[in-house]
């Protein structure tokens, strides 16, 4: 193993890796700073410029990019009390405050270092965690991989925070998107309505840029001016940075704190985060000062929030289990170059591992010295707009889906899964399981198989491993049930002493055991959902035994999971608890976004991608971002320019239209 890290090492000398290592870091340093983008984003939007790359140079820029999104998105954080992204909200606390009085260098620096350090103690978390995961990993045969990619699914729906029903309804909505295809066991045709452009699949980058992208866009597209006030960049870096130094307890416990939630399917790094600054506060001697510019309130979080990516990583690569979004994406990616998570990428692959390891260290470094460096240049792209980029991402989205399949018909998919993954947010509705679950389906039903095909009944259930994974599936479910049962005695018993308490509701998150949390839309959301689950039992029964039954057991458990939801809807509309659905100016701005992607696509068709946007863009910006006559102008010739030579510098090609042929 000693041999494979240095063979990795050494390979890092090779410009091309280099180069695709600097790309990206700056790309996800630019990234961070995006609202709703992060390391989801970050991995979404550079997956389709990999495509005829080596692994190694596809690997280095894509964890170049995800191991420091988190260092850059505390910028605005800081010093717009804007957070980048969701996990930067706790750095927000402190560190907006700790601006607001002039020290916004002693902040930051001490933002850049902590991530720079749980970036280091991740990489050396999952260093560690090859040697001793190998045996363990090359001892599991085709049950236990099953097992894997089953608890995989549910423990990213089931740790889900705040909703329990609809993260489950999300997984095994993900599942069945990634049975339409070809059975990978009978090579028949499954739920494609006899098109040959859905017998390959759907695309994974039009399915992570749609429920998690456009769907972005779409929220967020509404915010057409940004908060002006920022503050200046005051206080010393050195004193931050002395600071930081004092404090190399908090950084080793949020780093291992990170690393602990990573490994966890589902939780990330929003939640790791809000667990190390839980932590901070509860060793503090003096917890008054938190909230007001505390610096453990800096350190502790930021150093979670980076080593939560690689922590993520350990069962990502060992167990083919990705524990968030920018992972499973990964995932996908290893599975596109015939690289099977696992025994086989311990046997086969161990320098491709190790060369992660290095990246994401090398990354680390690198991004929070370029943050020292560039954080003046960086704030300003913190002013900009939301809905003045959106323009923009849309654009490198759409043609980002457009690579790997070459067609249009990725384009039509993305829009539709982008107002659906817009329907999930608007309901909450977790995301993150639908996408596990999309990217686990063909190796759940291929293990499946084998385990079918090689043992006799049920006998495999049995063995030691599957046990123990059994064990950690339905552990949990137990302990959710346990504290739901002492909440009810404890308010049984209050109910006793006051008789005042309504046994319905508490303030509890997660209402209804985590099934339910109050939305005007999740009715419709819940029979939706039933229905799509209904009509696929429907449809599978018509495929050969093989090939329906995966199909089948997804299905009626999305029925039954549908059903529950609507159940849940219906006693809460009865108590008179649940809000009613209408028509808000944020759904219009949605309908109209859609319809403008629609009407993108359209020009597209009509006339090629460089007419489409020519078109479509300063019609956006001066119409929905309200951006003066020469900012669209000038925003246009630019994308076009880039656009247009794109094709000679990466392997990119421009969807053409009907009136060009």
């Amino acid at each position: 193993m000693f041999d494979a890290a240095l063979s990795a090492l050494g390979s890092l000398s090779e410009p091309s890796l280099l180069l695709m290592l600097a790309a990206g870091v700056i790309a996800g340093l630019v990234m961070g700073l995006i609202p709703g983008l992060g390391g989801t984003g970050a991995v979404a939007i550079l997956l389709p410029v990999t495509f005829g790359m080596e692994p190694e140079q596809a690997f280095a820029l894509l964890i170049g990019a995800l191991a420091v999104v988190h260092t850059s998105d505390t910028v605005s954080a800081v010093l717009l009390g804007a957070p980048g992204s969701a996990s930067a909200s706790v750095t927000m606390l402190d560190g907006y405050a700790m601006a607001r009085k002039g020290e916004a260098k002693r902040a930051l620096s001490l933002a850049f270092l902590s991530s720079m350090a749980g970036g280091l103690i991740g990489a050396l978390g999952l260093t560690l965690a090859i040697p001793l995961a190998r045996p363990l990993v090359l001892s599991f045969a085709s049950p236990e991989l099953f097992m894997l990619t089953v608890l995989g699914v549910s423990l990213a729906a089931v740790l889900s925070r705040g909703n329990v029903v609809k993260g489950l309804l999300a997984g095994l909505l993900g599942l069945l998107l990634g049975f339409v295809g070809t059975s990978p066991t009978t090579a028949e045709e499954r739920f494609t309505g006899g098109s040959l452009f859905l017998g390959d699949g759907l695309s994974l980058v039009a399915v992570a840029l749609g429920i998690f992208g456009l769907a972005e866009i779409a929220s967020r597209v509404g915010q057409r001016t940004v908060d002006r006030d920022m503050v200046s960049l005051g206080g010393g870096w050195m004193s931050g940075i002395k600071e930081w130094v004092t404090h190399w307890t908090q950084v080793i416990r949020g780093s291992l704190i990170g690393i602990w939630a990573g490994v966890l399917p589902g939780v990330g790094a929003t939640a790791g985060t809000w667990l190390a600054y839980g932590q901070a506060v509860a060793t503090a001697k003096d917890k008054r000062k938190f909230g007001k510019g505390d610096p453990r309130g800096i350190v502790g979080p930021e150093s979670a929030n980076n080593s939560v990516e690689a922590g993520d990583l350990i069962p990502t690569l060992l167990f083919g289990i990705p524990g968030g979004v920018p992972s499973a994406m990964l995932l996908g990616m290893l599975l596109t170059y015939g690289i099977q998570p696992g025994p086989a990428i311990v046997t086969e692959h161990l320098n491709l591992m190790y060369l992660i390891v290095w990246c994401f260290a090398i990354a680390s470094i690198v991004g929070a010295f370029l943050c020292f460096l560039a954080t003046p240049g960086l704030a300003k792209l913190t002013k900009v707009p939301f809905a003045v980029l959106g323009a923009g991402l849309l654009v490198i989205m759409l043609l980002g889906a457009f690579q790997e399949g070459g067609q249009i018909g990725d384009l039509w998919i993305m829009v539709a899964l982008g107002a659906a993954g817009w329907l999930m947010k608007a309901t909450d509705t977790p995301r993150a399981p639908f996408l596990i679950g999309f990217v686990l389906a063909i190796p759940m039903e291929r293990y499946y198989y084998l385990t079918d095909s090689l043992y006799d009944g049920v006998g495999w259930l049995t063995r030691p491993g599957v046990l123990v994974f059994l064990a950690v599936l339905v552990g949990p479910l137990v302990w959710g049930l346990v504290k739901r049962t002492r909440r009810n005695r404890d308010q049984a018993a209050d109910l006793g002493h006051r008789g005042e308490v309504d046994l319905r509701h508490d303030d509890d998150e997660d209402t209804e055991q985590g099934m339910l949390k109050d939305s005007p839309w999740s009715m419709g959301f819940a029979v939706l959902t039933t229905v799509v689950f209904a009509v696929a039992l429907g449809v599978s029964q018509t495929f050969s035994p093989e090939a329906r039954l995966m199909p089948q057991l997804v299905s009626a458990g999305g029925l039954i999971m549908g059903l529950v939801l609507v159940w849940a809807e219906l006693r809460t509309r009865r108590d008179g608890s649940a809000p009613r659905p209408g028509w808000t100016h944020d759904v219009t701005i949605a309908v109209r976004m859609f319809g403008a992607m629609a009407l993108f696509l359209v020009l597209v068709m009509l006339g090629g991608y460089l007419v489409a946007v020519t078109l479509f863009v300063p019609g956006f910006l001066l119409y929905v971002a309200r951006a003066r006559p020469r900012t669209a102008i000038i925003y246009t010739v630019v994308l076009c320019l880039v656009l247009a030579a794109l094709p000679s510098i990466l392997p990119v090609d421009l969807p053409t239209g009907l009136l060009q042929g």
